[in-house]
């Protein structure tokens, strides 16, 4: 009688990884996330009232408008006159002997260069005012 030959029995792993990444696309795509965003700790400012500005005290107004002439750091309007940053520079170190919570509004024109804006902003800084709005007309 011959003998059977002894078989090694192995195990086939194909089918258990295909199940186990099957299972990890499954919790991967049912997962919900916490929203991120909605968590995050930002306190935006209050919208000013109307009532915070009184006639009295209303906000000073600088436009900056496009490079003309000999004004190659561009031009700004404070009070109707058209200044050199070094002169808008003296009046604001004036503003903020007065008062650093005094509010700025800067107007800016289409066609005003960026490096304008970013000028009076530093000096806006320097003098330590930091109730500054920005809009473009």
């Amino acid at each position: 009688m011959a003998r059977k030959p002894t078989e090694d029995p192995q195990l086939d792993m194909t089918p258990m990884i295909d199940v186990v990444f099957e299972l990890i696309i499954f919790f991967v795509i049912t997962i919900k996330q916490q929203d991120i965003m909605s968590r995050l700790n930002a306190n935006r400012p209050a919208p000013a009232s109307a009532s915070e500005h009184t006639k009295d005290d209303p906000p000073l107004e600088i436009e900056v408008g496009k490079a003309y002439g000999s004004f190659r750091k561009g031009v700004y309007v404070y009070n109707g006159k058209s200044l050199k940053l070094e002169v808008l520079d003296k009046y604001l170190k004036d503003v903020a002997d007065l008062s650093t919570d005094k509010q700025i509004v800067v107007k800016c024109t289409l066609d005003s260069p960026h490096k304008g804006l970013v000028d009076l902003l530093d000096v806006c800084y320097k003098h330590k005012l930091t109730n500054v709005s920005i809009f473009s007309m």
